[in-house]
């Protein structure tokens, strides 16, 4: 045998042994664990870094619940940012990446229909999408049902889960979903029920919700709870409710 041929044997040994020290499974963990640091750390390009960190992971392991979920849960944030951030195009992202997280939290539902990430996600992955291509648009394609479904199922599997996000998220939908579907009553008892948790004091987006709804509900008591409510997010440092708040403010007389 030459040289260049043991070389090249050499070479093979190697890469044999390196595929079976780590093997596709191990590697899509890598990916996984490397996507959950990048989401963590927060900011619009590192949400996309992390979505193709995701994405790197199911293509290797695309049976695995909590990459399936995660990737959903990353689409919707980068939408939202877009949003919230007021970037060039932010409604294009919002339907693309709404869109996208649709796809991978109907993956995680099939995957596991007893856990509420999956039906979570789905819910605010179609919110995002719908603030892309509007809602009556969302409606039109059949969504609001699907939306509805997938936030009480998530509300009755665990209504805790993401500091009781499936509470607020569900009051949310009642809220804003257009008539003859908007429920007020349902969407005030849900805000209630949220409020009653630990997260809602610390929690601006809560509050502009339930402030929102007392004021378009009306009376004296309603204006002056909405007022109160909107004055301490006006004081946040978040400066997307910030701005809410204040706009609402200008409303009141």
């Amino acid at each position: 045998m030459t040289t260049k041929q043991k070389t090249h044997s050499g070479l093979l040994i190697v890469l044999s042994l390196l595929f079976f020290l780590s093997p596709p499974g191990l590697m899509a963990d890598d990916d996984l664990s490397e996507a959950d640091t990048l989401y963590d750390q927060g900011g619009m390009k590192n949400y996309k870094r992390s979505i193709e960190r995701y994405l790197k992971a199911l293509a290797v392991t695309p049976d695995s619940y909590e990459t399936q979920w995660k990737c959903a849960r990353a689409c919707r944030r980068y939408g939202r940012e877009a949003k919230r951030q007021n970037i060039e195009g932010w409604k294009e992202v919002c339907a693309t990446y709404g869109k996208e997280g649709m796809k991978y939290a109907q993956n995680a539902m099939e995957l596991k229909p007893n856990r509420p990430e999956g039906f979570y996600y789905y819910g605010l992955s179609v919110g995002i999408y719908a603030d892309g291509v509007s809602i009556l648009t969302a409606l039109a394609e059949g969504l609001k049902k699907k939306t509805q479904n997938g936030f009480e199922k998530a509300y009755e599997l665990d209504k805790m889960y993401d500091e009781a996000g499936p509470i607020l998220a569900l009051g949310r939908f009642w809220a804003v979903v257009p008539w003859p579907f908007k429920n007020k009553k349902k969407a005030l008892n849900l805000y209630r029920e949220y409020q009653e948790t630990p997260y809602f004091t610390g929690k601006a987006e809560g509050k502009v919700y339930l402030a929102e709804l007392l004021l378009d509900l009306g009376g004296k008591e309603n204006k002056s709870e909405a007022r109160a409510l909107l004055e301490e997010v006006a004081k946040t440092d978040e400066m997307y409710f910030r701005d809410w708040a204040n706009r609402l403010l200008l409303k009141i007389k």
